[in-house]
């Protein structure tokens, strides 16, 4: 049975499927992780990386795999300005999807505040450079570069995070139909580790396809990208990452965000 598997272009999730996307019993599909999102209402992936926010929507049909996360410390998006101006209710804000755990994040920290601009991730630090908006959210490797193109931070909504529950960021995770069954889906589980564990051993290698498709190329960049965002909690999500998503969840819940 071919499955079709869908990921983001990001350098930690190419990192952690390059076996995978080697092996021709998966069907490979690389788009940006809003895109993704939308394409679970279709369910049209077997397997899928999307926003733990997207997920917690249609549980019902997905199953949470237990690896291949990016989840953890120091790791969230973050609020950033030109320096030029103050936020306000009135202020456009950059957001890199409307079912990214960034806006989540966001609303679970602002409310409901300022007029949001909704838009795929590579475009919203151009967005703020070229005053298209006045605020932006960033993710992936943008939280890297952001600082060198004179912008500052206004708020790191993964800090704020950490801070309120003790509890590590939960960004992006892998899931796929409950309808493939148990057994289906702790094959696929068992074949994302050993493509994880595949790359750790073969880095030069992987690293030649992840930058095919980074929005960095900075060697030092995509590192720091994969380090961050490839980590134990990848590996498994274990009893503090199930905490962390169970709070998410919680929160959203509180606030009327999700039903």
């Amino acid at each position: 049975m071919k499955l079709s598997l869908a990921y983001s272009p990001c350098p930690n999730d190419t990192f952690i499927f390059y076996k995978m996307f080697k092996k021709s019993m998966f069907n490979v599909h690389l788009h940006d992780v809003e895109n993704l999102n939308k394409s679970l209402d279709d369910e049209k992936y077997d397997i899928s990386k999307v926003s733990f926010y997207k997920w917690l929507t249609l549980n019902n049909k997905y199953e949470l795999l237990k690896v291949g996360s990016a989840m953890g410390n120091g790791c969230g998006p973050i609020l950033i300005g030109r320096g030029d101006k103050s936020l306000s209710r009135e202020s456009k804000i950059a957001i890199p999807g409307k079912n990214t755990t960034a806006h989540l994040l966001f609303q679970l920290c602002y409310g409901d505040f300022g007029n949001k601009k909704f838009m795929t991730y590579d475009k919203v630090i151009n967005s703020l450079v070229n005053y298209d908006v006045d605020f932006a959210i960033i993710i992936h490797e943008s939280r890297f570069v952001y600082q060198s193109m004179n912008l500052i931070e206004i708020k790191d909504l993964g800090q704020w995070w950490e801070k309120e529950t003790k509890l590590p960021i939960p960004l992006g995770c892998i899931v796929a139909k409950k309808n493939l069954g148990k057994e289906v889906i702790c094959r696929i589980e068992h074949e994302i580790k050993s493509s994880i564990d595949y790359s750790y051993a073969n880095r030069e290698e992987v690293l030649m396809y992840v930058k095919q498709h980074a929005q960095e190329l900075d060697l030092d960049v995509i590192n720091n990208h994969i380090e961050t965002y490839v980590n134990d909690f990848t590996i498994d999500l274990g009893k503090i990452g199930e905490r962390s998503i169970a709070e998410l969840q919680k929160r959203a819940l509180k606030q009327g965000i999700i039903k």
